[in-house]
């Protein structure tokens, strides 16, 4: 298990995992992105960890719908 994720993270710095690597990075990008967001506004109205746990669930659930159109090398 331990070889198939060092091998995965291997050709995904080496860009060689998904078939396009800007897709990749962007949809990264846009999952994080709301994630800041989200955890930044909810922090400001309650306590920073309940920010944090609505940050990671919005980010979390964000990723199946950013990645189900990613293709493999």
């Amino acid at each position: 298990m331990l070889g198939m994720a060092m091998n995965s993270a291997k050709l995904f710095f080496a860009g060689k995992l998904f078939k396009d690597n800007k897709t990749v990075i962007r949809q990264i990008l846009l999952g994080a992105t709301l994630g800041i967001i989200v955890g930044v506004a909810v922090g400001m109205f309650a306590p920073i960890w309940v920010g944090a746990i609505a940050a990671g669930a919005v980010s979390g659930l964000a990723q199946p719908f950013l990645f189900k159109d990613l293709k493999y090398a």
